[in-house]
């Protein structure tokens, strides 16, 4: 997915990848300022990055984004019982019904790859 090539951009493809050439922008968005700078800042780490990804995807409901971000902070070294303990913490601020298909989405994928 992403790795650090030394010219200053990690790689990343996901939005070329989702998109191709049907979306130029969002491709470049996403690929070269989210992922190359906004992922890449010094301020958090990765596995912080990632839980507050989790947390305001969970919050607005947006499951479709949430499917990659679960899977994405697990490579960023979020373990399965802290992303549980975060979905079950977010539940009570968020709505429970976000809660409950945050847990769903996460139970999916811990199905899928193991």
């Amino acid at each position: 997915m992403a790795e650090n090539t030394g010219t200053g951009w990690t790689g990343w493809t996901g939005g070329k990848n989702a998109f191709g050439d049907f979306a130029p922008g969002m491709v470049h968005y996403t690929d070269r300022v989210l992922f190359d700078e906004v992922w890449e800042r010094e301020g958090l780490s990765k596995r912080d990055r990632s839980l507050v990804t989790i947390a305001a995807l969970t919050a607005l409901g947006k499951m479709d984004q949430l499917q990659f971000h679960l899977g994405f902070a697990r490579q960023n070294g979020v373990t399965d019982e802290e992303l549980q303990e975060a979905l079950l913490h977010l539940a009570f601020y968020s709505g429970w019904p976000n809660g409950m298909g945050a847990t769903s989405v996460l139970k999916s994928i811990v199905e899928q790859q193991d």
